[in-house]
């Protein structure tokens, strides 16, 4: 398969809005992939590489005045060789060497080919939804049902992984993809409530009520005397946590998988700055200040016996189980279940009292649907709050002249396209987050208009607001109102943003 073939399917994506011709687009794709050439195509689709960060910027590839090549030539193959070669390109004269093979391979490109591994380098294709597409699609072009290949991804955490495993075993090779100790699985997701009575009546009286920390979301596993710990993105943070790895390190268990967040307590046992927690993330263990505290709320799998497809009340049984005793008590987070709904409301009260966000209200009869914003968890916080991708930013004025203050916010698109722009805001900011956006915001410039900067779609900021309103003054035909900024969200990337959707809950009168 060449390359152009791929650009032309990323084209045929990018042209649509329908979810259902994009699956189509990229399953055609793969039928006529070659068993071999299926993991690249599937991670481009998706906007990543199968090696990750390969050492290339926007300045290196600037300086590539390569003429396109007339014909297309390069096959899938060829191009995934050159981004393994550019990233086990280290050491003296690396970034000399990562020049030349860039040179080599931009030279044998047509020109859109060209801006295709351009936008592919520098994270420009990353569409936040196309992740679930490309699963549509891999269903599809493999003739299985999707729910079998969303399982398997949930406890692959790979997308290439589970498009080769579909299209080459089918559903019998899908379901003998078991969650594996040390590899993280993608983790369950909450979606916003509109409030604490709402979620009750949807959900009914079959439900725990837990607080809502304003932590870090972890996810732990344990073989023996090996712990390592993820974060919600799947990012291996074991070596800046070790007092998490000492505390599940002495569980009763041989093998378990929790689920949880952390966060750092003062001295009165109320939460400190979020960046407080998120400044222990990738440090080394003697450079921590502060002291993480994990709380657990499930429990994936015990001792031999994986527990993801339990009914939630089981799983808190065996977690309670598990926690049981003075030790270990403290590591389960308070909540109540089978509340009544007086009761429901002491336990948001008693969340909102000790300094956190509110509370998530859990079906207990809801199975570990990984990855996805189902409906059997809600959240519900006294203020709405929305994670968006910063698109842009303006250069202020009066007291903010020379800095980049007022940002542009968009939702992700849940079809799959670029981020849709839902408002702006320069409310909520202090003269250390301006400082930091000014020195920032330029590195990640994808254009430079005189009235500042258009971003790529890297960076997610939580934003609080009084709800939403529809306006034609935005692509979505919506307009937050009211938004002030919280903090950036280090832990999320533009794939975990809340959706056109969420924001659309949020209208006045539903």
């Amino acid at each position: 398969m060449l390359l152009a073939d791929v650009v032309a399917a990323s084209a045929e994506v990018a042209a649509t809005r329908s979810r259902t011709a994009k699956a189509a687009a990229i399953a055609g794709l793969l039928r006529r992939a070659g068993d071999d050439e299926v993991p690249a195509v599937t991670a481009w689709l998706a906007g990543d590489t199968l090696q990750g960060r390969v050492g290339v910027g926007w300045r290196t590839l600037t300086r590539l005045a390569t003429d396109p090549a007339g014909e297309p030539r390069l096959a899938v193959g060829d191009v995934d060789s050159a981004l393994t070669g550019l990233a086990g390109t280290t050491g003296t004269g690396s970034a000399a060497r990562r020049e030349a093979l860039l040179g080599e391979l931009f030279a044998a490109a047509t020109a859109d080919e060209q801006r295709f591994l351009v936008r592919l380098l520098t994270g420009e294709l990353r569409q936040g939804a196309l992740e679930g597409v490309v699963l549509d699609a891999t269903a599809a072009a493999a003739d299985v049902p999707a729910a079998a290949v969303r399982r398997a991804f949930m406890l692959s955490g790979s997308l290439p992984a589970t498009a080769t495993t579909a299209l080459a075993g089918g559903v019998p090779a899908l379901a003998a993809v078991r969650l594996r100790v040390g590899r993280p699985v993608r983790p369950m997701l909450a979606s916003p409530g509109s409030s604490l009575d709402a979620a009750l009546a949807d959900l009914g009286a079959e439900v725990t009520v837990e607080h809502k920390l304003d932590g870090a979301r972890i996810q732990v596993h344990r073989d023996g005397d090996a712990v390592r710990v993820w974060t919600r993105t799947l990012r291996e943070v074991t070596h800046g946590v070790p007092e998490v790895v000492a505390l599940v390190r002495s569980l009763p268990c041989r093998t378990a998988v929790l689920d949880g967040e952390t966060l750092a307590l003062d001295d009165d046992g109320r939460p400190r700055a979020f960046q407080d927690t998120m400044s222990r993330f990738g440090t080394t263990a003697g450079d921590a200040d502060v002291l993480l505290s994990p709380f657990f709320f499930d429990l994936l799998h015990l001792d031999g016996a994986d527990l993801l497809d339990e009914p939630l009340a089981a799983r808190l049984d065996a977690l309670a189980g598990l926690l049981a005793g003075e030790q270990h008590a403290a590591l389960r987070m308070p909540g109540v279940r089978r509340p009544t709904p007086e009761q429901a409301a002491d336990v948001l009260d008693e969340a909102l009292g000790t300094g956190h966000e509110g509370v998530v209200v859990k079906a207990l009869g809801s199975a570990y649907a990984a990855g996805r914003r189902g409906r059997a968890w809600q959240k519900v916080k006294p203020v709405h709050t929305l994670d968006l991708v910063v698109l842009g930013a303006e250069w202020g004025y009066g007291r903010r002249a020379g800095k980049l203050s007022n940002i542009h916010l968009g939702a992700r698109d849940p079809d799959g396209g670029e981020p849709v722009m839902v408002g702006k805001t320069f409310k909520g900011m202090t003269d250390e987050l301006l400082d930091w956006q000014t020195a920032t915001f330029p590195a990640l410039a994808r254009e430079r208009p005189e009235w500042g900067v258009q971003l790529r779609p890297e960076l997610v900021v939580e934003v609080a607001l009084d709800g939403a309103q529809r306006s034609p003054r935005y692509p979505g035909g919506l307009a937050l109102r009211f938004a002030r900024v919280l903090r950036y969200r280090p832990d999320r990337t533009a794939a975990d943003a809340d959706t056109l959707d969420a924001v659309r809950a949020l209208l006045a009168g539903g």
